[in-house]
């Protein structure tokens, strides 16, 4: 895992769209399009923000949800409304190019069924995303795989449902999809992330972020998060 320690959130969430826009063109070149997998999160408002304002094939665009919670549409805590308000509002992305989580139907193992079949009609089956951005919670979470929860053993599907966690149910993208991306970006800002950090560089299967693959990730944190002075490429 390539590894970049910036001096703060602000530079972080720079640092973070520039990434997102250049993985993006080059997919569209290579690909024809490219299809990104965005999680919620502190980080997300200004990286999402900055990304909007940046050079992107936003007509080949498609983005999916990482993971999101079970409430109402429009509900604050839902990463759709951080979505909207933050990209959505701002880049042309066409309508039909953005694929929620449909977590406001009533029969949720049916839905997730179903967003398993969408993202394997937009990215092939088994569905290969061309960048998982994942962020890292303070427990070793990641996307919403949370610790001691049976989606963490969900292997024969792209989508799972988990146990309520701080409050609400989630829909979560499992590991199988997200190993299988093309690339995956972790954005960690904060010194109270500074713990868990250490043990996903170490590739501590203990925590969840822990057991997602290392071999095709990019991590960039501040210097908070990193547990260390100063900035500039760490390894």
């Amino acid at each position: 895992m390539r590894i970049e320690t910036l001096a703060d959130e602000a530079a972080v969430a720079q640092s973070a769209a520039a990434f997102i826009a250049g993985e993006a063109r080059a997919s569209v070149s290579a690909r024809g399009r490219f299809v990104v997998a965005l999680s919620g999160g502190r980080i997300s408002t200004p990286m999402l923000r900055a990304l909007a304002d940046l050079d992107v094939p936003w007509h080949e665009v498609h983005v999916v949800q990482v993971d999101e919670r079970i409430a109402p549409l429009g509900d604050s805590d839902r990463n759709l409304t951080q979505l909207r308000e933050s990209l959505l509002a701002h880049a042309p992305l066409p309508a039909a190019h953005v694929h929620p989580m449909p977590v406001d139907d009533t029969d949720l193992p049916a839905a997730a069924e179903r967003y398993s079949a969408e993202l394997r009609s937009i990215a092939g089956s088994p569905p290969v995303l061309d960048l998982v951005h994942l962020g890292l919670g303070t427990d070793g979470h990641t996307a919403s795989l949370v610790p001691g929860d049976a989606a963490l053993d969900v292997l024969d599907a792209e989508v799972a449902l988990t146990e309520p966690y701080q409050g609400r149910r989630r829909m979560t993208l499992t590991f199988p999809v997200v190993d299988h991306a093309r690339r995956i970006l972790w954005v960690v800002t904060g010194a109270d992330k500074a713990a868990m950090l250490a043990r996903l560089c170490e590739g501590d299967h203990s925590i969840p972020a822990g057991r997602v693959r290392q071999d095709r990730a990019f991590l960039i944190a501040d210097r908070a998060a990193a547990g260390r002075p100063g900035s500039g490429p760490t390894r």
